[in-house]
Formats: C-alpha cells, structure tokens, sequence
C-alpha cells in the first residue's frame, strides 16, 4: 500500500502569480501535439497532398490553435451539460468561471471536433482528412493531463484491496482506505497505449475515417474499462446499469467508431490531385 506524496499543485509562486503544475501539463499536452503534428506531415498521403494545398507547418500551428480553442470551449460546456446541467441553468455566469474546475473530455472532443470542421471548410480540405490527421497526435495530451490530475490529487481511483502492492491512499477523499490510482492506469491506457496504437497504425496509409474510428473505439474502450477503477463523481454515482456518466458518454464514441470503420471507402485516403485525376 503507497499513501499519495502530496504533491504541492504549484510549481511556482512569485507574489501574486502563481504558475500550477495542471496548467504547465496543457502546455506540455499542446507542445506534443505540435510535435507530433510535424513528423505526421511525413506520413502518407499528406506528405504527397498538393490540393487545394501541401500540408505544412503552418496548417499544424493553425489547427493547434483551434483545437486549444475547441478543448477549453467544449470541454467547459461539455462539463456544465453533461455533469450538472441543473446547476448552470441556475447559476449561468458561472460556466465562465474556468479557474473552479471542471472539463469535460467529451465536450472537449465536441468542441476539437466542430473547431476541425471549421478549419476544413475554410481552407477547402476534407473534414475526414483533417480529423484523420489530428488523430494519433491527442492521446499524448491526454496523458499528460492524467499527470496533472495525479499531482492534483483528484479523480481518484475505487477502494482497492488493501493486498493491492500499488493501492493508494488519497487523503483528499476523505478515507485513509487504499484506492486504486485510475489517474496512472488512464495515463497508461488513453494515454501511452492508444498513442502506440494509433501511431503505427496512422504511419501505413489507411482507409479515409479509418484512423478516427480506431481512436474513438480505441478511447471509448480504454475510457470505459478505466471507469471501473475510478471513483464515480460525488454529485453524480453510478447511473443506470450500474455505469458511471464517463462510461455513458463512451457508449456512443464506440458505436460511431465502428460505424466509422465498417463504412469507411473502400481503398485508402487518396491526395486530393490524386482523386481529381
């Protein structure tokens, strides 16, 4: 049994201003996308893509920024709808109060999703072309994120066998009762494990839709699976079935990824000069 470091959620204070560890893990989360989105230029068919334009940097640094747009956007509406709608229909102004906490993944996946279709349109890409290209690029950010929640001490895990050699005690929950860490198993399973997957599974040219449904499937599985070590929001518990809110919300990411993939054209993404021939 381990008893959790108490990790101090600031890394640095000067005066007034204070610099906490959760929001040096967005940066680390949006530096890795930037990473990642430039070696994905090399792979197939955006390294051959020459209309309406070639794929560069600068359509990187463009999507990073709507995409950061798209989480902080979806994932505060995403929180307030889905999790306590009742809430913020009573208290409105507070949706804008981000410094309390609360976002949602699925709202943010909503709102990277909406800000994805905005930027196909407006430079005359294929919305799936986009999405296909982000894809293998977000699990990385998603791990970082299970890091700042770890050294935030929050989202902790079920009660665990005390037999369990890695079971944690939370102070912050109110129980000295070992628990499971389902910020580490999420680190590790949406996190490092769906970007191995996606990653070489996006570095061979797929189908069109094809790399987004094997993230959505691939997400909603490990999400759902992770659920069942992670304690249930206090102001929520379980729900029909027996499921928490995070499993619900992954029942129609599953669905849509295997519709996704069952449908998906019959021969891999072609450039769009390519398909224009």
């Amino acid at each position: 049994m381990l008893m959790y470091p108490q990790l101090d959620p600031i890394a640095l204070q000067v005066g007034p201003l204070a610099i906490h560890w959760y929001g040096l893990t967005y940066l680390a989360a949006f530096g890795l996308f930037f990473f990642l989105g430039t070696r994905r230029l090399r792979h197939m068919p955006y390294a051959a893509i020459q209309t309406p334009a070639p794929w560069t940097r600068r359509d990187v640094e463009d999507i990073l920024f709507m995409g950061v747009m798209g989480v902080i956007v979806g994932g505060r509406l995403g929180y307030c709808l889905f999790y306590k709608p009742g809430y913020y229909l009573s208290h409105p102004l507070e949706i804008f109060f981000i410094w309390q906490g609360g976002m949602s993944f699925h709202g943010g996946l909503l709102g990277v999703i909406g800000a994805m279709v905005w930027y196909a349109r407006s430079r005359g890409r294929g919305v799936w072309q986009v999405l296909d290209f982000i894809a293998p690029c977000v699990p990385t950010g998603l791990a970082a994120g299970r890091v700042g929640n770890f050294i935030n001490g929050e989202l902790w895990g079920r009660f665990s066998s005390p037999d369990l050699p890695w079971g944690m005690v939370f102070p912050h929950s109110g129980s000295m009762q070992p628990r499971h860490p389902s910020q580490v198993y999420q680190f590790l399973l949406e996190g490092l494990l769906l970007f191995v997957i996606l990653w070489l599974f996006a570095r061979k040219e797929r189908r069109e839709r094809q790399v987004s449904a094997v993230f959505l499937i691939g997400y909603g599985v490990m999400r759902f699976v992770a659920e069942y070590f992670r304690e249930p929001d206090d102001f929520l518990g379980l729900l029909a079935l027996n499921m928490s809110m995070g499993q619900w919300l992954c029942v129609p990411m599953i669905l849509a990824g295997i519709v996704l993939y069952a449908t998906a054209p019959a021969r891999p993404a072609q450039p769009a000069a390519a398909r224009a021939a």
